[in-house]
């Protein structure tokens, strides 16, 4: 079984930023490229960032570009680094790891684990 937990969400103001971080554990085998997700609260699930198997390749959606920054380890850890916070990025945050794939991924349903969230609450 393969677990994924997001850390590091919290409280920050306008303009600061936050680094979460996901730790992958269990059996893992092959690869596997990273996303990390959002939800806010009435909202649809959206892709926030994804990461390949080698790390050579990310993708960011439109509202984070220049902003958000997706990062992976060889120790089975994937960042996500948040600079510029803005209230319209409160959400609670997932990281999901898509499974024998190994190029970026932006479609929420081609990811076979997902941890738990975190929340990130951005005060104006």
């Amino acid at each position: 079984q393969v677990q994924l937990r997001e850390s590091g969400g919290g409280w920050v103001q306008a303009g600061g930023s936050l680094r979460l971080s996901c730790l992958v554990s269990g059996r893992t085998y092959g690869s596997y490229a990273m996303g990390w997700f959002r939800q806010a609260p009435g909202k649809e699930r959206e892709f926030v960032a994804g990461i390949s198997w080698s790390g050579g390749s990310t993708d960011y959606a439109g509202s984070v570009k220049g902003r958000f920054t997706i990062s992976r380890d060889n120790a089975k850890n994937t960042y996500l680094e948040m600079n510029s916070l803005k209230p319209e990025d409160t959400a609670v945050y997932y990281c999901a790891a898509d499974y024998g794939g190994q190029r970026v991924e932006v479609r929420a349903n081609k990811y076979e684990y997902w941890g738990q969230g975190t929340q990130v609450t951005v005060s104006s």
